[in-house]
């Protein structure tokens, strides 16, 4: 009997950004021994899925073509492989994918039980589906790296937060706010109130001139600065940390690694820190139920049907989305 097929929106070569999308019919995955097959309900894009396509990862990512490229998403339970035990049929679920497989941008995919969670009622498929990269990322960079207590417990620290509009920085200025911090902010103009509405207590304008030296409105120095954006100096950030401050970048080029190296070298106490995330279903049960709890929110920058799912591409790769960009089916 033949397969059942789907819609899906792949890529078939390097490059091309929207315009190298093409959507096709494929056959539904099966799910495996410890898989879950799911609708999807939503998926998100984050940053790395066009910069894949344009080859940033070449030749190790994508493994082979074509590529369904998403990997974060959430969804419903529609079967499970013969070892699944946390989770049966009809189960709303957030989950996120490798980025070896991908999958997300399509009406059916495969997930691994380990990397799925359970998603609450109070949990839109929307909101569920932009947590896994990026606050996973945002989760880790304050409380792995800046040694943020998100139970508020601990000394005051202040922070810094890049871009706070985007994608991770959105969650990282709700979850700094959990921990016992004074958060500073850059983002441009017309976001402004949204990020004090997240829970920033001073944001600045990027573009100004107090916004691109990222001096504190109140002066204070940084103990760790989350950075979310791309482009700026070491030589910018060293005069507003404080003595033992951290500057943990979420983007690591070379640059920033051999400049790490070196200050480790040289025992400099003022470091910057590249961050490498490698995401747990533990960390996204916490996050989810953050959610559940009205203690973090997804901002949703747009929602696309997955039909034009080029538009959403385009917007992504642009860089200038508030929060999180949705694709539906």
């Amino acid at each position: 009997m033949a397969a059942k097929l789907m819609h899906a929106v792949c890529y078939e070569a390097y490059g091309g950004g929207p315009s190298g999308l093409k959507h096709v019919e494929v056959p539904v995955p099966v799910a495996k021994n410890e898989e879950v097959l799911l609708k999807v309900e939503a998926a998100s894009l984050n940053p790395v899925d066009w910069k894949m396509q344009k080859g940033v990862m070449r030749p190790i990512l994508p493994r082979m073509f074509p590529y369904i490229p998403a990997t974060d998403l959430a969804g419903q339970v529609v079967a499970v492989g013969s070892g699944v035990k946390n989770f049966k049929p009809g189960d709303k679920v957030v989950t996120y994918l490798s980025h070896v497989s991908g999958g997300g941008l399509a009406e059916f995919v495969v997930s691994k039980e380990k990397t799925t969670v359970i998603r609450p009622e109070e949990v839109s498929a929307a909101e569920g589906a932009g947590l896994p990269i990026a606050g996973i990322t945002a989760y880790r960079a304050l409380t792995y790296s800046a040694g943020v207590n998100l139970d508020g417990s601990g000394p005051q620290k202040n922070i810094l937060i890049t871009a706070a509009s985007g994608g991770v920085g959105q969650y990282a200025v709700q979850l700094a706010k959990l921990g016992n911090t004074h958060v500073t902010a850059t983002c441009g103009a017309r976001n402004i109130e949204l990020v004090k509405s997240l829970g920033a207590d001073e944001v600045l304008d990027y573009k100004t001139t107090d916004g691109a030296a990222l001096r504190s409105p109140s002066g204070k120095k940084y103990d760790a600065v989350i950075h979310c954006a791309t482009g700026i100096p070491w030589s910018t950030f060293k005069p507003n940390l404080s003595v033992t401050g951290k500057v943990i970048d979420l983007t690591p080029g070379p640059n920033v690694w051999l400049t790490c190296a070196a200050q480790k070298f040289t025992f400099s106490k003022k470091q910057i820190v590249p961050l490498v995330v490698f995401p747990s279903g533990e960390d996204l049960a916490y996050l989810v139920n953050l959610v559940k709890e009205g203690k973090l929110k997804t901002v949703i920058d747009s929602k696309h049907p997955l039909s034009k799912a080029e538009d959403a591409w385009g917007k992504s790769m642009d860089g200038h989305a508030t929060g999180k960009i949705i694709v539906e089916p």
